[in-house]
């Protein structure tokens, strides 16, 4: 693990990142035969992971920091963790980086991050000045769908969104192994829509830290589950032993978590009478309770035009890494 208490290290290793980039010729164009590297970035709210992968998709180098909290700590680590991964994987390679929130199209400014501190900045361009070179950024919920789409639990599908169903509520959708990002750069902010088709109980949800009320944010991540069972109960356990709960029959615990599937179910079947993917892929700790996954499909047909949906909703392949290995292959695969 690199140590994120050693800034004479970090910054003899940023200037080590420089200088491979400096060692090619035509930097992201390998000379025929080369090995291509390809460096992710995953930017957390809690960690920054770094990943080198080759041509192959096996990895040549792995680590992880602590998110530092502050933006010049954050340039500082992400150069670093760069420097250092490929110093181990022995070769430069191209850089791409998946955040929380998105970059305007139009000023380059990061928005809506739950890391606030990049908000504002332009995140993209200061790590490309202090790295001197280029860099490509996606929203990290994007990355998740485009590594599966490229060699995960997607592979071969045309039309496939993702959702990150963790401590908050993500989305990203890939089409024909392309990230559709829309006009604004805000495709995909599956999160930031109200829940559909809400019940009396549920009307009108509760405020969501973007000014709006309702949002998938609040209702189907794990912090939701967490704080709809202390409503009920007023008693505060952690998603996962919520679940545990519900496996031993506790009578609230199992309404709290077929609630939580409902919802689950027709925000999904929001996103079917729009785009109708082929494929669902969900990643973030939720997508590792079990129960959810033979329940969605009847709910999903029930509230989707037609009821006619017949599609497919499987767990990432990659689980948390999915991000990092998206963010590498940003530069394509």
């Amino acid at each position: 693990m690199l140590c994120c208490h050693r800034p004479f290290r970090r910054r003899r290793r940023a200037r080590a990142c420089r200088d491979f980039a400096r060692s090619f010729a035509a930097f992201g164009q390998p000379l025929e035969g080369a090995l291509v590297i390809q460096i992710g970035i995953d930017f957390g709210g809690t960690k920054i992971e770094a990943a080198a992968l080759d041509n192959a998709g096996r990895y040549l180098a792995r680590m992880r920091v602590p998110n530092p909290g502050s933006y010049d700590a954050a340039i500082r680590d992400v150069c670093a963790l760069i420097g250092a991964a490929e110093q181990e994987a022995g070769a430069a390679g191209t850089i791409g980086i998946g955040t929380p929130g998105s970059a305007s199209p139009r000023t380059g400014l990061m928005r809506n991050a739950n890391s606030t501190y990049i908000n504002g900045r332009s995140f993209r361009q200061d790590l490309e000045v202090a790295l001197g070179r280029d860099v490509r950024m996606a929203n990290d919920a994007n990355c998740l769908a485009l590594s599966e789409v490229v060699d995960g639990a997607a592979a071969g599908a045309r039309t496939v969104f993702a959702v990150i169903i963790g401590t908050g509520v993500g989305g990203g959708l890939v089409v024909d192994g392309q990230i559709i990002g829309g006009a604004n750069g805000i495709g995909g902010e599956w999160g930031h829509v109200p829940l559909p088709w809400m019940t009396a109980e549920e009307y009108p949800g509760p405020s969501c830290w973007c000014g709006h009320s309702g949002c998938l944010d609040m209702l189907i991540s794990g912090t939701g589950l967490r704080k709809d069972y202390a409503a009920r109960t007023g008693h505060t356990l952690d998603g996962e032993a919520i679940v545990q709960a519900a496996r031993r029959g506790d009578a609230t615990a199992v309404t709290v978590l077929d609630a939580y599937i409902s919802r689950l179910g027709r925000a999904l079947a929001m996103v079917v009478n729009i785009v109708d993917p082929d494929v669902f892929v969900l990643g973030g700790g939720m997508s590792n309770v079990e129960e959810i996954y033979p329940c969605l499909p009847d709910i999903i047909r029930a509230h989707s035009f037609g009821r006619a949906w017949d599609g497919r909703i499987v767990p990432a392949k990659w689980g948390d890494s999915s991000g990092v290995r998206g963010a590498a292959r940003l530069w394509g695969n």
